[in-house]
């Protein structure tokens, strides 16, 4: 799918990291954007600095930014927020299902049941509501695309991170059957899954300051690059700017990929878990005889 002007994009947890990057190259290539997230005065001012900094090009194409405070979690939020976009510009071209939150790094054992709740009800099932809201008016204009915000735990073994990774997988997962569906009810519109590494972003402070009671969070770093899922992710890596991670995840719907990953020093641990897989696979074909594998 090509990005371009006079195009509508909706992205949620946009109020700030790789959400805020993504609607801000949106509206630089014209677009309009609607911006969502579940801290009301955040969301207000990163819209208003959207607008500001990318102004020139949003008059040229006609476009605006608008905000929406929305808890993905709610599905009855997330429809109202495709509701009130259609309203307003009458159609939707770009979905970004990018709202996080992380949990502390603990044995998923240690990990509390309303740690395990919010991860899911957030990073999950807030998908889930964005495809369920969003695709029926996508597939009646036979054009449009999911961005569907997982990571590099999704990808791979995350040791210290039950929660956040088995969620992750499940986005993957997710993504993939969703693009294998559009597909087949309208062929113009597809699904893609953003698996980043390390960003350099204030998610483990968000995700602190929003947490549930009895939820559970890596305390805020010191002020520095913090990244996905967190400062104190216990595979190391380099560290992109979410600006980064928006021009590659453009370049990434626009090539029709359906897994998205922006980091080379992930590329080795997907490919050791995938070998690792087929590894199983030989033994459990010679295991039982089978000769097509």
């Amino acid at each position: 799918m090509k990005i371009e002007a006079g195009q509508v994009a909706v992205v949620t947890g946009g109020a700030s990291g790789i959400g805020y990057a993504l609607a801000g190259a949106f509206a630089a290539r014209g677009l309009s954007v609607v911006l969502a997230d579940v801290r009301p005065a955040p969301l207000d001012h990163a819209a208003e600095s959207l607008a500001d900094t990318h102004a020139q090009a949003l008059a040229a194409a006609g476009a605006a930014v608008v905000a929406v405070a929305t808890d993905v979690s709610d599905p009855g939020a997330v429809q109202a927020l495709a509701d009130s976009t259609l309203e307003r510009f009458g159609r939707v071209d770009v979905v970004c299902n990018n709202a996080g939150v992380v949990c502390k790094q603990a044995p998923m054992w240690e990990q509390t049941p309303q740690t395990w709740r919010w991860l899911t009800d957030v990073l999950l099932l807030g998908v889930a509501n964005g495809v369920r809201s969003f695709a029926p008016s996508m597939i009646a204009q036979g054009g449009g695309h999911f961005l569907n915000t997982a990571s590099v735990a999704g990808l791979m073994r995350f040791p210290g991170l039950g929660p956040y990774s088995t969620v992750k997988h499940a986005v993957v997962g997710l993504t993939e059957t969703l693009d294998a569906e559009l597909r087949v009810a309208a062929p113009g519109v597809g699904a893609s899954v953003l698996c980043p590494g390390l960003v350099e972003t204030s998610l483990v402070a968000t995700s602190a300051a929003i947490r549930p009671d009895g939820a559970e969070t890596a305390e805020p770093p010191e002020p520095a690059a913090s990244g996905d899922p967190g400062s104190r992710q216990p595979i190391p890596g380099d560290v992109l700017t979410p600006a980064d991670v928006a021009e590659i995840s453009i370049a990434g719907i626009e090539a029709d990929r359906v897994r998205i990953l922006t980091h080379a020093d992930s590329f080795r641990p997907a490919r050791d878990r995938i070998a690792a897989v087929l590894t199983d696979l030989d033994w459990a074909a010679a295991t039982h005889g089978d000769p097509t594998v």
